[in-house]
């Protein structure tokens, strides 16, 4: 994409986001594209400037190692993960260790690590044991035009996105609604308002049954707190929303 352009974001299932910036640069947010609901197998990824990694769970961290290896991106990260990188990826010097607040740049971008509220820690069947790679997180990204698009990650609803307004004022929120292992429809229009956002990317929804909550039900959450003017995009896995 040329510079001066539409800055597009494709949902591909779970919480894999794929993000083509005005500027041309592709980011990808938690790249698990086996999971079931994706239409791009992760072998067809050919690009990849700035790897985002909220957190250790398989279904998260997913495909971001094979799709490095292969596109060798900026790739900030916290900094357990960045510690456990250095071992295993071919790549080293383009991960970027950091932690909660701070901010790098990557590609262009200006990529700031916020809290969430979640667990991290998984079982690494290889070794028999099991493997943590740092406290979850969630990211805002600055884009060239400016504006900033906050990828929570799995999270709950927490006070302190109150905070990430203040500091950071995001424009968009791409937040997870299906509820059990995260925050469901209720608490994510709860977090919409402590945000401040005019517009969310609904996802971590419909992967598996037990992923109940719906877009729908986002917005008829939303509008119980008056706040049915936020532009709740439901794209279908592999569509984009273009802003």
């Amino acid at each position: 994409m040329d510079s001066g352009g539409a800055t597009t974001i494709t949902w591909y299932g779970h919480a894999c986001v794929e993000m083509r910036t005005s500027g041309g640069t592709m980011v990808l947010f938690d790249p698990w594209f086996a999971n079931p609901m994706s239409p791009k197998p992760p072998e067809s990824v050919d690009r990849c400037d700035v790897m985002l990694v909220s957190h250790g769970h398989a279904d998260h961290f997913g495909n971001a190692l094979p799709i490095a290896s292969r596109t060798r991106p900026a790739w900030p990260a916290i900094h357990e993960l960045a510690l456990w990188l250095a071992s295993v990826y071919a790549a080293p010097d383009d991960v970027i260790g950091m932690n909660k607040g701070g901010t790098v740049d990557a590609r262009g971008l200006r990529v700031t690590m916020t809290s969430a509220d979640h667990s991290a820690g998984d079982w690494d069947n290889a070794a028999g044991s099991p493997r943590y790679l740092g406290e979850p997180a969630g990211f805002i990204v600055e884009l060239e035009d400016g504006s900033k698009v906050y990828f929570a990650g799995d999270t709950n609803v927490f006070g302190d996105m109150r905070l990430i307004r203040d500091l950071y004022a995001p424009d968009l929120a791409i937040l997870p609604i299906g509820g059990h292992y995260t925050m469901g429809p209720r608490e994510a229009a709860l977090a919409v308002e402590l945000l401040g956002v005019a517009e969310v990317v609904p996802i971590h929804h419909g992967t598996f049954p037990i992923l109940a909550g719906t877009p729908d039900q986002l917005r008829s959450e939303l509008a119980a707190r008056s706040l049915g003017e936020v532009r709740v995009h439901a794209p279908q896995p592999g569509e984009a929303i273009t802003r």
